[in-house]
């Protein structure tokens, strides 16, 4: 791997981590301005806006797809053409959503909502900001998709980073400036992305010095939907899949449950964040390469990331339940961590996955990774319900695990990609995560298994040093610049 993935990869975590931070510290700022039944209503708001996001259609991965080896050719008029083409395509879109999410949402608060008659009132006064929201958000993902298409990761999380900012702090000020109310807060932060999302098309448009405004073309727009409406297909399964887990557990246990699960679940997905960096900067590049050479990059991000992550993973098992404890005390923990700890490790599995997933999709070929998510869908369903069933939460965070494994070992078949190879070395980081489970499991003592897991930890990074070329390479490399500081 060159060292420009490298430094993608850590600008693309920096932008991933930033605003999730910024996100989390003003949550209780706007519980105490809002109140929790207005905080609850904006957070359903913004979970509804989330799920339009179908609307999107694939539109911004396949321009994604086709700007990146346009770009890498130099191809500038193709590059200007597919831009428009999306661009078009999703303001269209999400102009229908807009006036769907309009006229549903008067709906549904005048008939189904269980609100009072004034937070009612609120919620009608921002139904038009909302309506607006969705074909900005639309138009927006092009724009991302745009610039990282260009490998411009640097421009994409700065825009991102000041949109977060602004997102997050302008509806909290005009909250606490004008009035706490639905209206204004809602208000305030469509102004925001409609602000970020400017700023996000003025880059897009001088990465790819556009200076023309275009209609859509046929054949173009064509094109984008063969390529993304397979990646929409594998987005919608991947989405119910991931929720499946907890909507079955409230039918068959009940919300308490839910709320065990739920707690590790969402603290154990933050690690996430590595692969997700990786993914995002391997995406346009593999787009742009042949073959060969995507294979070989993709071979090389996988022990790359089993050498980063595992370390990670290992400590996150063994801390697991001591913080769960200090954090929502040792009922839920108690309940919580040894599901936890097996979703560390199936999230450790999707991370890889995710690498073979986006080689495949990368080389125009995103129908064989939906393929695998229909498939896998009735399986996953008929597996969880078995696991709650007989085994209650331990046997739904199994079920997790043989989804990981499954998609794991289909797609690395389906990349074709010195198969025996990779999983020699994934079964032996494996090897060091079940080690890690024995030890959170079976030591007496947060200490102890804390300590354990540093060293088992350190003997992890110590290994993929030494069987790894790639990364004696880098340790070699490092080193070197180490002692030249020193002589100097």
């Amino acid at each position: 791997m060159d060292k420009a993935i490298l430094r993608n990869v850590a600008i693309n975590l920096f932008g991933l981590v930033l605003p999730t931070f910024v996100s989390l510290v003003t949550v209780p700022s706007y519980i105490r301005l809002l109140g929790v039944e207005r905080y609850g209503v904006v957070a359903l708001v913004w979970t509804l806006i989330g799920y339009f996001s179908v609307l999107d259609l694939g539109m911004s991965m396949a321009a994604q797809n086709h700007i990146s080896k346009a770009h890498a050719s130099g191809d500038a008029e193709a590059c200007e053409r597919v831009f428009w083409s999306a661009f078009w395509l999703n303001f269209t879109t999400g102009a229908i959503g807009g006036l769907l999410i309009y006229s549903g949402g008067a709906l549904y608060t005048a008939y189904f909502s269980h609100v009072s008659s004034a937070l009612r009132h609120e919620v009608f006064l921002a139904l038009p900001w909302l309506a607006v929201a969705i074909p900005v958000a639309n138009v927006s993902w092009v724009f991302a998709g745009a610039i990282n298409g260009a490998e411009r990761f640097g421009i994409y999380n700065t825009n991102q980073t000041l949109g977060t900012f602004l997102f997050q702090l302008l509806p909290l000020a005009a909250a606490w400036a004008v009035a706490p109310n639905l209206q204004t807060v809602l208000a305030a932060a469509v102004f925001a992305r409609l602000v970020a999302g400017v700023l996000l098309g003025r880059s897009a448009l001088r990465v790819l010095n556009i200076r023309t405004l275009r209609g859509p073309r046929f054949d173009t727009s064509k094109a984008l939907f063969n390529f993304g409406g397979w990646m929409l297909v594998a987005s919608v399964t991947g989405m119910v899949a991931d929720s499946l887990d907890r909507m079955m557990l409230g039918a068959g246990l009940g919300a308490r449950f839910v709320t065990y699960y739920t707690v590790p679940q969402n603290l154990v997905t933050r690690l996430n964040l590595v692969p997700n960096a990786l993914v995002r900067t391997l995406f346009p590049r593999l787009s742009a390469l042949r073959r060969d050479h995507a294979d070989e990059i993709a071979a090389q991000s996988l022990q790359f990331l089993n050498a980063v992550f595992t370390p990670v993973a290992i400590g996150a098992i063994v801390v697991l339940e001591p913080f769960l404890r200090a954090w929502v005390g040792p009922v839920l923990a108690e309940h919580g961590a040894p599901v936890g700890r097996v979703l560390i490790v199936a999230v450790w599995l999707v991370g890889q996955a995710s690498v073979t997933r986006v080689l495949i999709q990368a080389q125009n070929n995103p129908a064989a990774t939906a393929r695998v998510g229909l498939v896998e869908l009735p399986l996953f369903a008929g597996l969880l319900w078995f696991g709650i069933d007989h085994y209650g939460l331990p046997g739904a965070a199994a079920a997790v695990l043989a989804r990981a494994l499954f998609d794991y070992l289909v797609l690395l078949c389906l990349a074709r990609i010195r198969t025996r190879t990779i999983l020699v070395d994934m079964f032996a980081h494996l090897s060091f995560l079940a080690a890690a489970l024995a030890i959170a499991w079976w030591l007496p003592g947060a200490a102890y298994a804390i300590g354990t897991g540093v060293v088992l930890s350190a003997a992890n990074i110590v290994w993929s040093v030494a069987s790894t070329p790639m990364l004696r390479g880098y340790a070699r490399s490092l080193l070197f610049r180490l002692n030249s500081r020193k002589s100097a």
